[in-house]
């Protein structure tokens, strides 16, 4: 499904910015995701110098929405001194929440329901919960129920160390329940079904790195990222932790497959990270952005979902790719940038050989002739997810912010980023700076 690709009545993003992307359990692990995602936001509004009460809606998107905070983008909005009146929808598409955040605030403004809105992502992996098993709600609601000292004893005696089994909510969500495989596991699928080798997996991962310190290095992350103070002593969170400048590839070649231990390839090295992040744009009327002499960072030409095997959701964006350049009658030749999301290594090889295939193009995407091929040079210039990792809400809208500012750096007009989401999807949105 594509939802619009029309260039009249344009939507420009004006400012954006992101935290930095932590490691699950690191310094950002007693941060709650809606501070995370007050950071993100205050600091956006800040950059385009727009008062909270200018805007007309906040969309976040978030995948493990918190107990305490169940409408997260409400939550975060009213801490980030948006005033009351202005509504909030937390919105969730797995790993592409934070990319249908802006998706959806661009139709918004398209359609006249607002002119300017806050959009983005937030997650924090570290504060995804344990559980205990569906067994040990009845014998604890019993205990919790007890009017005195003996039936709680008498309910407490019922309870068996199974009962405080730990159930890990992270695995659960990285499972897919229609195909039964965890997201690693797809991977693995992909690398058997494309000829993915470990040691073509390993080199891309070792490029990630070397991509994302080389940026770090160079400043090139400055406009992106804002300090978050975390911890008992208020130290500021200032870059991303991820990175590895002494990341090799014989380092990588001794770790052990996680997901198929006796056959697979992939590992932890050439997996992305699980972290904690948070990033946010100002969406915004071309015209009223215009009028208050905002310069855009770019706009929002098109956007595109499909839907595609569980078992193979890696291969989600040559789906929605390929939708995209249909609707806006471009070819992947015409777009000098890309990011795609590195949820796995052997994932975005697999995509890259299906993009350049004629027979996949032909069997699967109802074309006579492959996409083409995306080049080194085109792809993840500043790292992926593997080196910086992958917060899952935020993600899709932190591959809009770094991809809106390297094409400023570089001066070209088109850029696209996509990713695979869990369940089978794809997602992908077409930028142009002109």
């Amino acid at each position: 499904m594509v939802a619009w690709s029309k260039t009249e009545g344009r939507v420009a993003l004006v400012a954006g910015a992101r935290t930095p992307f932590t490691k699950m359990g690191g310094p950002l692990r007693d941060v709650h995701v809606s501070d995370l995602a007050k950071v993100a936001m205050q600091e956006t509004l800040y950059r385009a110098h727009w008062p909270g009460e200018r805007l007309d809606e906040v969309l976040l998107g978030n995948v493990v929405m918190p107990a305490d905070a169940t409408n997260l983008a409400r939550v975060s909005a009213l801490w980030a001194g948006v005033p009351w009146r202005v509504p909030a929808m937390t919105v969730q598409r797995n790993c592409a929440s934070g990319m249908e955040a802006i998706a959806d605030a661009a139709s918004r403004i398209r359609a006249g329901q607002g002119r300017a809105i806050l959009a983005g992502g937030a997650e924090s992996m570290s504060t995804i919960p344990l559980l205990l098993p569906t067994e040990s709600l009845e014998p604890l609601s019993r205990v919790r129920k007890a009017r005195n000292a003996l039936q709680k004893a008498t309910a407490v005696a019922t309870l068996r160390p199974r009962h405080f089994r730990p159930v890990a909510a992270l695995e659960c969500g990285l499972t897919d329940p229609t195909c039964g495989m965890i997201m690693g596991k797809t991977a693995e699928v992909l690398a058997n079904e494309f000829g993915v080798s470990r040691r073509e997996q390993d080199e891309f991962a070792v490029t990630s790195h070397q991509r994302a310190v080389a940026a770090e290095k160079a400043g090139r992350f400055n406009d992106e990222l804002v300090p978050v103070y975390a911890g008992d002593t208020f130290e500021p969170v200032t870059a991303d932790v991820g990175p590895r400048a002494s990341q090799s590839l014989d380092a990588l070649s001794k770790l052990k497959p996680i997901f198929d231990r006796r056959d697979g390839s992939v590992t932890v090295g050439n997996s992305c990270q699980v972290t904690d992040g948070a990033a946010a744009v100002l969406a915004m009327d071309a015209d009223l952005a215009k009028a208050e002499g905002l310069e855009p960072l770019g706009y929002v030409r098109a956007y595109a979902y499909a839907g595609l095997d569980p078992a193979r959701m890696g291969l989600g964006p040559v789906f929605a790719i390929d939708q995209l350049l249909r609707t806006t009658n471009l070819s992947l030749s015409d777009v000098p940038l890309f990011e795609i999301n590195e949820a796995f290594a052997a994932q975005v090889l697999a995509c890259l050989r299906a993009l350049s295939s004629s027979t996949f193009a032909t069997e699967y995407l109802n074309r006579g002739e492959a996409l083409g091929e995306i080049g080194p040079d085109r792809l993840n210039v500043n790292g992926g997810a593997i080196a910086l990792g992958h917060p899952v809400g935020a993600t899709g809208a932190r591959l809009v912010l770094t991809l809106l500012l390297e094409m400023k750096r570089r001066d070209v007009d088109l850029g696209i980023a996509a990713l695979c989401v869990g369940g089978g999807q794809g997602a992908a949105i077409l930028l142009e700076r002109r």
